[in-house]
């Protein structure tokens, strides 16, 4: 039997991009701080002449599977890590970027063989979203680890180290 699993090991061989939405930034930005702290301390390069990393800033969550499928097309990237936060008003505007968002950022991974990291916080009040992303836990650090494990599993699906 053999069991197949990414680690957390080797992130330094990974070029990964981040794509983030600007609106509601005061809940992104805590997340990519997270994220990029994780990725730091797992060894990715966050600097910013770093050949390893890039991020990239979109206007809000509906804009992100657009510039994450142009990022997996380019073929420089491993994995990918998208971060938004949408958080319900009183219309159904929320339903709409929530449902357009999973759905096209689900396709770009599908569709490009790219892992592309769901890290697009839907909630229900801004106090929800301040504590997922650093007032009791951070999940940016979470969507930075699922990363690096999809981009090390995918390698090694890949690279045909598993043996038939």
């Amino acid at each position: 039997m053999a069991t197949i699993e990414g680690r957390f090991t080797g992130a330094s061989a990974l070029r990964i991009a981040v794509v983030v939405a600007r609106f509601n930034d005061l809940v992104t930005a805590k997340l990519l701080s997270g994220c990029l702290d994780c990725l730091s301390r797992h060894g990715v390069d966050i600097t910013e002449k770093s050949k390893q990393l890039d991020v990239a800033w979109v206007p809000g969550s509906f804009e992100l599977p657009i510039v994450a499928q142009s990022l997996a097309r380019s073929g420089k990237y491993q994995v990918l890590i998208t971060l938004g936060a949408v958080i319900r008003g009183d219309t159904p505007h929320f339903d709409v970027v929530v449902s357009e968002a999973s759905k096209g950022i689900a396709t770009v991974s599908r569709e490009t063989g790219v892992p592309v990291i769901f890290g697009v916080l839907t909630t229900d009040t801004m106090q929800q979203a301040l504590e997922r992303a650093g007032i009791k836990s951070n999940l940016g650090w979470t969507y930075a680890l699922q990363a690096l494990e999809m981009g090390s599993l995918m390698g090694d699906l890949n690279n045909s180290t598993v043996s038939s």
